[in-house]
């Protein structure tokens, strides 16, 4: 029998540490392949002759590799086993990476940011099942290590890139660095396959299928869906908006900064509050009513005064440790998590993938940013209904005995 089962898993001890040092190195690296190129762009473009359409494309994958691999997770962690899963994954996003600073050719470049950024989507789904299967009483508390993991991975990418290309002269090595964080991430699961948990049939986490019948699975999905879209919308726009209002480059560059540093304390704390109760429908509401606050501030209040939305907003984007959250509290099972954690994310980032474009789109027909702010608040009264119906303590698995029957 496999040293881990679902009855018996390790709460404590040199396995769960290894456990824990193994997640937060992987969550460091789920973002790297994204929020590394951003900066580097049109630098990225001019150097690999990339048109508009390959900058667009590059742009987009993010979410269609986040959507499309994150789907089929579940069947391949069955089949591979969830342990063996994680690591081809880090050594896939590592790989592709890698691949796409050694080749000075922008369809590479597309490919092997498509071939890093599966893995990268692998791991967004594994992950919170590992947590749940691991760490059952200590959801909350992983779930915040993950999460603020996670962050602080997508700032270092975001800040470092550029000092280290400006030290380097040489964009191959600002972005090859980060290959090699992930295949020193891989190590700890190396380790951890001698400790793979035993692979079930499937049949009690149900599937996409299931999932995309359960009203709870759907409010969740969509409460994932509309707070990325927020995220995908204030980190594609957030400095042009301070732009129009007045402020320099440089000066919206800064609170954009600060914005994403502020990312880690929402993610340290947001889990671990949510956790501690049975019913999160109190921090839903407090977190759109930040979001609010913030983008009125940000609409209608004069742009001296825009850090100080900004940093609501930064609040508001406690959403997401959330949603992560309710991917483990609003299920009993691993498998149910691993099901609910691909059909969430899937269908999520498909609706925000949406959203940068549609706000672009309202801007240029309004000639303002009165119909994207309008976008934003209907956004806003959509997280707020599902995160409403997906807040209250209740689960995934029980919802189909009732509804699904047979």
């Amino acid at each position: 029998m496999s040293v881990l089962t679902q009855e018996a898993r390790p709460r404590t001890g040199p396995l769960a540490w290894l456990l824990v040092l193994g997640i937060v190195l992987a969550a460091l690296n789920l973002r790297t392949a994204v929020t590394s190129v951003g900066p580097l762009l049109d630098q990225l473009a001019a150097a690999l002759g990339m048109s508009s359409v390959g900058t667009g494309l590059l742009t987009t994958l993010p979410v269609l590799a986040f959507a499309t691999v994150g789907a089929v997770t579940p069947t391949l962690a069955r089949r591979v086993g969830e342990h063996r899963l994680l690591l081809l994954a880090l050594v896939t996003l590592g790989t592709g990476m890698l691949v796409r600073v050694l080749v000075d050719s922008a369809p590479v470049f597309l490919a092997s940011s498509a071939v890093a950024l599966s893995g990268g989507a692998v791991g967004n789904v594994l992950i919170p099942t590992l947590i749940k299967r691991h760490f059952p009483a200590r959801t909350g508390v992983m779930t915040t290590v993950y999460t603020t993991s996670l962050a602080v991975g997508t700032m270092l990418a975001a800040a470092a890139t550029v000092p280290i290309e400006q030290a380097s002269g040489d964009w191959h090595v600002a972005l090859g660095v980060w290959a090699a964080l992930a295949a020193v991430s891989a190590i700890p699961w190396l380790a951890l396959l001698r400790s793979e948990p035993e692979r079930g049939d499937g049949r009690p986490g149900g599937g996409l299928r299931r999932m995309a019948r359960s009203r709870l699975a759907w409010a969740i999905a969509v409460y994932f869906g509309t707070q990325s879209m927020i995220a995908y919308i204030m980190f594609g726009w957030l400095a042009t908006i301070l732009t129009d209002g007045g402020y320099t480059v440089s000066q919206a560059g800064v609170i954009l900064g600060v914005f994403t540093a502020l990312n880690i304390p929402v993610s340290l704390l947001v889990p671990l509050v949510a956790a501690r109760f049975r019913d999160q429908r109190p921090v839903v509401v407090g977190l759109v009513v930040a979001y609010t606050a913030g983008f009125l501030g940000l609409w209608l209040a004069p742009a001296s005064t825009a850090p100080v939305w900004v940093v609501l907003v930064a609040a508001g984007m406690g959403s997401f440790p959330l949603a992560l959250t309710m991917l483990a509290v609003r299920t009993r099972t691993p498998e149910t998590t691993a099901s609910l954690s691909a059909f969430g994310q899937s269908a999520g980032y498909l609706i925000a993938g949406a959203g940068p474009l549609l706000v672009g789109v309202l801007r240029e027909v309004g000639g303002g940013w009165t119909l994207p702010y309008l976008l934003i608040f209907a956004v806003l009264v959509a997280q707020l209904f599902t995160g409403l119906y997906a807040g209250r303590d209740r689960y995934v698995e029980d919802e189909r005995r009732v509804s699904l029957p047979g």
